[in-house]
């Protein structure tokens, strides 16, 4: 969806009378924040996006706070173009919020403050088209996180919108470059530049799998294998094998999730007995693979031909497989490549399979995302008049967006979009419902996403 119609979107969930008055002009005095980039910031003028974010606790960082539930930090996002070293922008009242709505609306109380730059690239379509866009840069489309973002030292205020003023914010730090992964006995690090995708997107394009190769890989290198793909979100490196034992010094961090009062460790124990079977000696032999196709709109492509994508499905299987497959001693047939994943992971691997059967022979997809418009989400968007919620002739209920291991929701689906849209409009939050947009839309004559469409990707 391009930006009017993600407004159009909120508007019908929220209403348009309460949109109306939460973007009206605020009274001069309420208070404000002015965000500078400090002179000495390299790599300047600068675009991208500007957030402000307030936590009611200061640890973690506020940044590390902003979540789409009803008690993450509150967090405003501004657009900037061309921002010199020396110059600011303000965030003030009229900005959209979440969860808050608007800056006068944030109560008065001391809270951390902490401000955000996430860098956008400049993009020369091969189709003519120019667009800015957040570029990756290692850390999976993670806005807290990748390298060359700008950010503030977390400071204490006093805030009270109705107190006229401005609180200066200065982006005096920056995320560091991220070392690549190096390679193990186990685990082996791969990567090429797609000529595909380098010509969508008019510069060059790198794909990186993460391969895991059977134990006595080099010892017999006459030996070829089957490939296995793991499909889903961005991996930093190849996860869930470990070759030695949990750490018995581990502090515990409990999962919300999950419920579990010590998850890392589990994750430790089951990593470890994974590697324990994979060196067993009737185990298997064959390449798992984990492949990095983070790109400007998400932590991963999907792993299919998309309007605003580009080519990746078949970057991914005809440039990327094929060349993992003769430098890791592949079988290089279709009968011999297996596809798995959950959730995001199992959408792909149901999309892939389906899109290029004489490729692969086998799918093996966990709770996929939707894959049927009918029911996008909670949402059937060809006869729902309402993306938001159940209506009926005299009452309405907000179609929840999460529901925990008790059935408790902590974000309905507005909550969630409206985050997204904080964050970064023309679907460069690099959230889970702009992806969808961006892989299900077509492409907007400004170049970016136009709005869902109709039909899967090619």
């Amino acid at each position: 969806m391009n930006r009017n119609t993600r407004h159009r979107r909120f508007a019908q969930g929220l209403g348009l009378a309460a949109l109306a008055m939460v973007m009206a002009t605020a009274p001069a005095s309420a208070e404000d924040f002015r965000v500078t980039v400090p002179t000495t910031a390299k790599d300047g003028p600068i675009d991208g996006r500007v957030l402000v974010i307030l936590a009611a606790k200061p640890d973690p960082e506020p940044r590390d706070q902003v979540k789409p539930d009803y008690d993450g930090a509150q967090v405003f996002g501004v657009m900037v173009d061309g921002l010199k070293p020396g110059e600011s922008t303000t965030v003030g009242s009229g900005v959209l919020g979440f969860p808050t709505l608007d800056l006068k609306s944030v109560p008065a109380g001391h809270y951390t403050v902490q401000a955000v730059l996430h860098r956008y690239d400049t993009y020369h379509l091969g189709n003519g088209k120019t667009v800015k866009l957040p570029a990756p840069r290692g850390a999976g489309q993670n806005w807290r996180a990748e390298p060359g973002n700008l950010f503030s030292t977390p400071q204490q205020i006093d805030f009270d919108p109705a107190r006229p003023g401005t609180i200066a914010l200065t982006l005096d730090q920056v995320n560091p470059p991220i070392t690549p992964p190096a390679d193990t006995p186990f685990v082996r690090h791969f990567k090429m530049r797609s000529a595909l995708l380098s010509k969508f997107w008019g510069r060059d394009i790198f794909l990186t799998a993460h391969v895991l190769v059977p134990r006595d890989f080099d010892k017999h290198p006459e030996a070829h294998f089957p490939l296995m793909i793991f499909h889903g979100h961005f991996p930093a490196d190849f996860g869930g094998f470990r070759t030695s034992p949990p750490d018995p010094n581990l502090k515990c961090q409990p999962s919300e999730r999950f419920n579990l009062p010590c998850y890392n460790r589990t994750e430790q124990e089951e990593a470890y007995a994974f590697y324990q079977q994979w060196i067993g000696d009737k185990f298997p032999r064959f390449l798992a693979v984990e492949i990095d196709h983070s790109n400007p709109y998400y932590d991963d492509s999907y792993a299919v031909n998309s309007a605003n994508l580009g080519p990746y499905g078949d970057a991914i299987t005809h440039e990327l497989v094929p060349a993992i497959e003769k430098q890791f001693r592949g079988l290089g047939q279709g009968w011999a490549r297996f596809l798995y994943g959950g959730s995001t992971g199992g959408w792909e691997s149901l999309g892939v399979q389906i899109k290029y059967p004489d490729d692969y022979n086998g799918a093996f997809a966990a709770c996929p995302d939707p894959i049927d418009f009918r029911q996008f989400m909670l949402t059937d968007i060809y006869a729902d008049k309402n993306a938001y919620a159940y209506e009926g002739p005299f009452g309405r209920v907000e179609h929840p967006g999460k529901r925990d291991w008790l059935d408790h929701v902590p974000y309905t689906m507005e909550m969630e979009n409206r985050l997204e849209l904080v964050l970064g409009d023309k679907n460069r939050s690099g959230g889970q419902w702009d992806i969808w947009e961006a892989v299900f839309s077509p492409m907007g004559a400004d170049g970016y996403p136009s709005g869902c469409g109709t039909s899967a990707p090619g």
